[in-house]
């Protein structure tokens, strides 16, 4: 088969100076001089017949079609990176840091990371585990993964590396004893009519949960809060009341029965985990291969 590609050196210098809008910081991560960047990017676009790159006096700026190649070619180097690595191995030992929410570390990553481990144990992995996530420390992490609505990436400069892991909705929970006191044919109105334990940041989706059952909203009796949902199950576990929470969260708990589902409520959510790659490291091998990794465990599941 014959492949009509233009030469990979000429892709290399396309990608890197399309990433930094710069033909200088291209030539620095590829050890080349500016004049060879451009002497490549010019031979490509004679290539293809297009301008890819509009030059300004401070860099350059991609050109309509030169924005519509690069997601391209960046993936055909991604690709090529995550298969070299996954059948040949990293060239040395590689770390990996990982920034992480803990209630999302301890009842969701760590458990499907032997997995992660066994396939690649050249790269040792770091965990940085945090309650609340504020703006991404560039210089101490190569992965983020984060609870929102994705658009914070954009406002990080990290729109193009950041990606939604999955969809997720949440269900109420409770202790056995819990359920007993409430009664075997209590409903969603009994239960937002108890002692309800919430996560802080998420107080209106009890009521959320309320009107998309057509129940009125109601005021809860004195219940107990928590700044992370691995708290608020052990509050649960331990009887204090009903829990919203995501039923990620919420299914080792249900596993081992140190929760039940009182009703077959579920809130879906607008909000998601994301997996984003750090600028700088977005395209190491370990990073890509770890981020493919993560996404293809839920796509499986």
């Amino acid at each position: 088969m014959s492949y009509q590609l233009p030469p990979v050196a000429w892709l290399r210098a396309f990608e890197a100076a399309a990433r930094h809008s710069s033909f200088v910081a291209a030539a620095n991560e590829l050890n080349m001089t500016s004049a060879a960047i451009s002497h490549q990017i010019r031979s490509l676009e004679k290539r293809l017949g297009f301008g890819l790159f509009e030059r300004l006096p401070r860099g350059v700026r991609l050109t309509d079609m030169g924005a519509a190649y690069v997601p391209a070619v960046r993936k055909a180097f991604e690709d090529l990176s995550l298969a070299t690595m996954g059948i040949f191995g990293s060239l040395g030992d590689k770390t990996l840091r990982i920034r992480v929410p803990i209630s999302y570390a301890s009842l969701v990553l760590v458990p499907r990371l032997p997995e992660f481990r066994n396939a690649y144990p050249g790269i040792e992995l770091q965990l940085c585990t945090t309650v609340w996530g504020d703006g991404l420390n560039t210089e101490s992490v190569d992965i983020d993964i984060r609870y929102g609505d994705g658009k914070w990436a954009d406002q990080h400069g990290q729109g193009g590396f950041a990606e939604k892991i999955s969809d997720e909705s949440s269900i109420v929970v409770c202790s056995h004893r819990y359920a007993g006191e409430l009664g075997a044919d209590a409903g969603l109105a009994e239960l937002g009519s108890g002692s309800l334990i919430e996560i802080m940041g998420c107080e209106g989706m009890w009521n959320d949960l309320m009107r998309q059952h057509g129940l009125e909203e109601r005021k809860p009796m004195a219940g107990v809060k928590s700044d992370t949902s691995l708290v608020a199950l052990e509050y649960a576990a331990s009887g204090l009341g009903a829990l919203l929470v995501l039923d990620a969260f919420a299914q080792p708990y249900l596993d081992s029965g140190r929760l039940v589902r009182p009703v077959d409520a579920r809130l879906p959510n607008e909000q998601a985990h994301y997996v984003l790659r750090r600028p700088g490291s977005q395209h190491a091998p370990e990073v890509l291969l770890f981020t493919e990794w993560l996404l293809d465990s839920f796509r499986q599941a």
